[in-house]
């Protein structure tokens, strides 16, 4: 695999990590909706997670991801419509949506 895209895959799996590691104390959507902070970081680590997979699905457009166009989607949301962002739709794609961290050796 090309060097770059081995570097938007590690992108991807960090910020997963860097989101999950952001709600670890955060049990219920009603904890996540009233934290503001938390609710910045995990976005902004979503939109990283759209953003390489954007990169990544351009440089090797061959590579099988799922949801590749629900992922870019979201990214897009983020941050071009940020005045119409859903805390629940945030908080389902970080409970539901988001593989199991992974963290570099």
């Amino acid at each position: 695999m090309l060097k770059d895209a081995e570097k938007y895959l590690e992108d991807i799996r960090y910020a997963i990590g860097l989101a999950m590691e952001f709600r670890k104390d955060i049990v219920t959507y009603f904890d996540f909706e009233a934290d503001l902070k938390t609710q910045s970081a995990v976005e902004r680590q979503i939109a990283i997670v759209g953003e390489a997979v954007n990169k990544l699905t351009q440089l090797t457009p061959k590579v099988a991801l799922k949801n590749c166009n629900k992922i870019r989607g979201m990214r897009n949301i983020l941050i071009h419509s940020y005045d119409q962002i859903d805390p629940a739709i945030v908080w389902g794609v970080l409970t539901k949506d988001l593989p199991p961290p992974y963290w570099p050796k």
